[in-house]
């Protein structure tokens, strides 16, 4: 199963005439944030794949179509999902379960992707789409109900954790921005996702890392784009990290 990751850039290699041939073995579209819905509608319109997003600290114009949080002008009418969905699925404070998606798990039997996220960054101007780290954490809690049922249903609780900023000291930054959230860290322990998949962290320095294996996860910066080739359970081993079933495809 291989998924096209992107984030915080619109790049000419996607926003291109030939994205269908040169994404045409693509399963799946993760956005990680701070990208202009158009461009979201683009890959979901040229590519017809499922495609997973959230939001970031930037490009919010579309953000209050979805946030419960946020205090809807009376002048806007309220949309309705198919008016508000952009072809994409909105997956931030949810756990879906992709029966689209499906591969082999170690005991061989087909079972759905099973994916959850979380939107924006740490808190650092007090904007939209910020949160102290605390904030976040409450936000994971209320995700545990449904990752425990997957446990119990599926033997694990999460494939991809598709996130904004980066887990702190994982590709993050110490400008008040740029830093990550501690609770990622406690997410990635407790729940144990195959991957995490981030943005926010722009890759100016090619030596630059952007993916590290953190406990079990691999943990992937979206910026810009990367293709991720996950190659599911069956070839995953008891006592491997599961960052042994994922093969990073940067060069596509």
């Amino acid at each position: 199963m291989k998924f096209l990751c992107v984030s915080d850039q619109v790049d000419p290699l996607v926003y291109s005439t030939s994205v269908q041939e040169r994404y045409k073995d693509i399963d799946a579209v993760f956005c990680a944030g701070d990208l202009e819905m158009e461009y979201v509608d683009f890959i979901v319109s040229a590519l017809g794949k499922p495609t997973f997003f959230i939001f970031g600290n930037h490009d919010l114009s579309d953000f209050h179509l979805y946030s419960k949080h946020h205090e809807q002008s009376e002048q806007l009418s309220p949309m309705t999902e198919m008016e508000k969905s952009h072809g994409g699925d909105y997956v931030s404070n949810k756990v879906i379960r992709c029966k689209n998606l499906t591969f082999k798990n170690s005991n061989g039997k087909e079972t759905p992707l099973l994916i959850a996220g979380v939107s924006g960054s740490i808190r650092y101007n007090d904007g939209e789409d910020q949160y102290t780290n605390t904030q976040m954490f409450f936000q994971l809690l209320a995700l545990a109900p449904s990752l425990i049922w997957n446990k119990m249903r599926y033997g694990r609780y999460c494939d991809v954790f598709l996130t904004h900023a980066s887990p702190r000291h994982i590709h993050d930054r110490e400008d008040p921005c740029h830093k990550g959230f501690k609770c990622f860290n406690w997410f990635i322990k407790r729940f144990k996702p195959a991957l995490l998949i981030h943005g926010h962290i722009h890759l100016y320095d090619l030596q630059a890392p952007r993916v590290t294996v953190s406990g079990e996860t691999t943990v992937v910066n979206a910026f810009s784009h990367i293709v991720i080739d996950f190659k599911g359970y069956s070839e995953y081993k008891k006592g491997e990290s599961l960052g042994s079933v994922i093969s990073i495809l940067s060069d596509r």
